[in-house]
């Protein structure tokens, strides 16, 4: 019997499901988040898992990394481009899971690439790099569309490069006193 697993992980803990191929759930439990024992609970029916979807959200690695090290073949979904389910009042965990187990089950989950442990630290660097930088040019877009409200002057994509303090200056020479 052909068997699908899916774990809907959160911060503190994950749902775990496993499901048989006629949707059936064999097994169902919300976990804390230790991969020993995820793995303990998942060991029954290790031999007729055909894969195990974990969601993926900020916390990813360690429980994907742990499984597959243990053997099992992982799924990455990806949550983006995940279609949500039609006709369900209610959804929790353990539905969202089940969702996930079962568009593996039909063979039309979305994946997501799972990145070699090894390339993921310079991968989040650049993410990081690049959200500061986003950042950065919006505080400075901010400086800059402040002073042109207040005094009428405009300063230079440069100049507040430079220095925002020298520039409000010589565009606001008059300083507010608190």
């Amino acid at each position: 019997m052909k068997l699908y697993g899916a774990i809907d992980l959160h911060s503190t803990n994950s749902v775990t499901v496993v499901i048989n191929e006629q949707d059936q759930v064999v097994y169902q439990k919300r976990l804390p988040n230790d991969l020993s024992l995820i793995v303990q609970q998942l060991s029954s029916y290790r031999a007729s898992l055909q894969g195990i979807v974990v969601e993926s959200t900020y916390n990813w690695y360690w429980l994907v990394d742990g499984l597959m090290e243990k053997g099992y073949r992982v799924h990455l979904a990806n949550t983006a481009a995940i279609q949500q389910y039609n006709g369900l009042k209610y959804t929790d965990d353990h539905s969202d899971a089940r969702w996930l187990a079962h568009l593996l089950r039909l063979g039309v989950l979305p994946d997501g690439y799972i990145y070699p442990k090894e390339e993921r630290a310079v991968r989040d660097l650049l993410r990081e790099r690049g959200e500061l930088v986003h950042q950065r040019t919006a505080n400075l877009l901010s400086i800059q569309s402040l002073i042109s409200r207040t005094t009428g002057n405009s300063i230079s994509a440069r100049t507040s490069k430079l220095s925002i303090s020298n520039a409000s200056m010589e565009c606001c020479p008059t300083r507010i006193s608190s």
